[in-house]
């Protein structure tokens, strides 16, 4: 990879941070992949799934993924409610980088825990 594609260009406006402004915040990408696993997600199996995020920043962060049209909302006219949610096909686009990008974290997730745990008793012989 080259530098050329950002030459002379303000990272603002190269496409690089085009799609870092679709794909970042907190939970977004645990949201696309969790849609991308699971295909057609409803809001409370999805609440459940990632854990930790609440409901209010679980709906504002599906609400901006919807507004830049890689997630699609779904509501049936029934009671009680019933929402789902799917990847769009623009949403299915970024799913090539997110594989990379799991792929990539399985592949190099160890890659620092074995050096610094070698270098301990190293550490700790010249200490002693």
């Amino acid at each position: 990879m080259s530098g050329k594609c950002i030459q002379g260009a303000k990272l603002e406006d190269t496409g690089f941070n085009y799609t870092m402004s679709l794909i970042q915040g907190k939970y977004k990408m645990y949201i696309l992949y969790t849609l991308l696993c699971y295909h057609t997600v409803r809001f409370n199996e999805m609440k459940r799934y990632i854990g930790e995020i609440s409901y209010k920043t679980l709906s504002s962060t599906l609400k901006e993924l919807e507004a830049d049209g890689l997630v699609h909302r779904e509501e049936y006219p029934q009671i009680p409610p019933k929402v789902e949610y799917s990847l769009t096909d623009r949403g299915k686009s970024l799913m090539p980088i997110l594989d990379q990008m799991c792929q990539w974290g399985t592949d190099h997730r160890n890659d620092l825990r074995e050096p610094i745990d070698q270098s301990i008793p190293q550490l700790q012989e010249r200490i002693s």
